[in-house]
């Protein structure tokens, strides 16, 4: 092979590689969840202060999950929020459950007879007062607080923590919760 051959070559390598590092992959996206969480503690009423758009809460606001223990074991989940053109209220009632229960931040909801999606508290503030939320999906993410609103440093410190994890900050649809 002539010198010019490798030296076009080594170029083209170095650029090729140079173009995969500028953006995440899905498995460059840190998903670790929590390792202690006291499911009691985490039950009850959560804001969605922030989410990544998704179909079935699109043109929602005003959106909140409450949590609660069912007699069987698994949580009842109930989402609902308010449609920004007509004020009319959605609810969606799912239930969840811990697989592992060495595991309980990473849990499996469904809102649909037997299907379950993953439900991951990636991050806890430690007083219950804030989570961050994922799936196995790069697709889903929210910010949750036990408040309607965060203050703007928690929020700062939150935002912060979902970067170093790999998530597109930018793609977060902040909810009006007033």
């Amino acid at each position: 092979m002539k010198n010019s051959n490798k030296i076009t070559l080594s170029i083209v390598i170095i650029v090729l590689f140079s173009f995969t590092g500028c953006r995440k992959s899905k498995s460059d996206i840190d998903k670790t969840v929590v390792s202690n969480l006291t499911l009691e503690k985490y039950l009850g009423k959560w804001y969605e202060i922030a989410r990544y758009e998704n179909k079935f809460e699109k043109g929602l606001e005003k959106v909140t999950a409450e949590y609660s223990l069912r007699d069987d074991g698994k949580i009842k989940v109930v989402n609902s929020g308010y449609n920004v053109n007509s004020g009319d209220k959605k609810i969606a009632v799912g239930k969840a459950k811990v697989p592992d229960k060495a595991k309980p931040s990473h849990l499996k909801v469904s809102f649909f007879a037997f299907f379950y999606a993953d439900y991951l508290i990636l991050e806890l503030g430690n007083d219950y007062q804030w989570a961050v939320v994922g799936s196995s999906s790069d697709n889903y993410l929210w910010i949750l607080s036990r408040t309607p609103e965060l203050s703007e440093n928690t929020l700062k410190d939150i935002l912060h923590k979902i970067q170093v994890r790999g998530y597109n900050t930018e793609k977060l649809l902040y909810v009006r919760q007033k």
